[in-house]
């Protein structure tokens, strides 16, 4: 490859390509910035700062992932079936078009990507430096882990293409039966359908069932603290939600009352996002504590009148900002980096230090240009 030329921009593609392929996925970003920084090293005509191009990888997840498709607060609120009675009676369902698809939702995620990459690029190391992978001792060269011979004649299905064709098929029909029969935004915006084409898509590309399910167990051991942390947010939301303290009043509904008395506007998105930001640092969730900050969160925008969808979004964009100073969620790209979080961190503060001020002066500003609008609650 002749492009990018340079170690600074050989820094910036990989940070905005991992932001691009982070509003289709966040878990795609990780694995194909890693893999992209990854390759990059490879070159023999760049000498680029390996530790830059990893903390460019992580860019997918540290600051744009949540204002994207895969964002777990906006799927949920597009999902009835997925969300509580209790919440879905407060904000209804919204769906993409009144969270991630506003002009002031992708506004906001361009101006916050072209932010991150200006960051990356001037702050690449040069020169003297400049530190290699091969100087970090990192090996770069990416071997495929080769799939055991099939040794039972009852094993032939799984290393069979058959399997895979058929479930795609099936899924490809269901897909166009479900754009035919309802609005697009309603489709995109279910939480089941999102999941179940990302998981045919990981089978289909790795062909066979054997390849698909040896390339989920070399996943798991990267992303096990991650997996065993989300039953936690059940126990979490119960606290919150059941738990009387003074007055008879459950915590939830301290917090609601808190928020409110804030009022709304500017302050109210301000308080909300570093409120998210602050809980965030402590309690790493990508997204998943919604449900448990959602009921008094939503409740309190409902009584100073703030867009319910606008609040999802306040809530989304300031998530993704702990993941920049707390390198929990950094552990997957670590694995196929081969590097320690305090190769990454140096760089990625830089980059929160810049995008708190950013990120709650949008929230403030793009919010003055929404409406509320009364939930709307499906009927049983």
């Amino acid at each position: 490859a002749t492009v990018p030329r340079t170690a600074s921009s050989a820094v910036s593609v990989v940070a905005f390509l991992s932001m691009s392929v982070s509003f289709l996925n966040w878990g795609l970003s990780l694995v194909f910035g890693g893999l992209l920084a990854r390759a990059i090293a490879r070159r023999t005509d760049l000498r680029v700062d390996y530790r830059a191009l990893g903390a460019a990888a992580f860019m997918g997840l540290g600051a744009v992932w949540a204002l994207g498709m895969s964002s777990s607060a906006a799927q949920l609120q597009a999902t009835a079936t997925s969300l509580p009675p209790a919440l879905l009676k407060i904000t209804g369902v919204l769906d993409f078009g009144d969270t991630i698809f506003t002009w002031q939702s992708l506004l906001m995620c361009a101006i916050i990507t072209a932010l991150t990459v200006a960051i990356a690029h001037f702050s690449a190391p040069r020169g003297a430096a400049i530190k290699t992978a091969e100087e970090l001792d990192v090996d770069v060269d990416d071997q495929p882990a080769e799939v055991a011979p099939r040794s039972r004649p009852g094993e032939w299905l799984e290393y069979s293409r058959i399997l895979p064709v058929l479930a795609a098929l099936m899924t490809l029909g269901w897909l166009v039966s479900q754009l035919v029969t309802k609005p697009v935004l309603t489709v995109v915006s279910s939480l089941n359908g999102y999941l179940l084409v990302f998981l045919m898509l990981g089978l289909v590309l790795h062909g066979t069932p054997r390849k698909f399910l040896q390339a989920v167990t070399l996943a798991v051991p990267a992303t096990a603290g991650i997996l065993v942390q989300f039953p936690l947010y059940a126990a979490m939301a119960a606290i919150l939600t059941e738990a009387e303290g003074n007055g008879g009043l459950t915590i939830s509904e301290h917090l609601a009352e808190f928020f409110t008395n804030i009022g709304g506007g500017g302050s109210f998105a301000v308080v909300i996002a570093l409120y998210t930001v602050v809980l965030g640092v402590f309690v790493p969730s990508g997204g998943g504590k919604w449900l448990v900050e959602a009921p008094y969160v939503m409740q309190a925008a409902t009584d100073v009148q703030m867009n319910l969808g606008w609040t999802v979004q306040i809530y989304n964009v300031a998530e993704a900002l702990p993941n920049l100073v707390n390198p929990f969620f950094m552990l997957p790209l670590l694995a196929v980096l081969k590097l320690r979080a305090r190769d990454l961190v140096g760089f990625t503060f830089l980059q929160f230090m810049f995008h708190l001020p950013v990120v709650l002066l949008l929230v403030w500003l793009l919010g003055m240009t929404f409406d509320y609008v009364p939930p709307v609650v499906p009927t049983p």
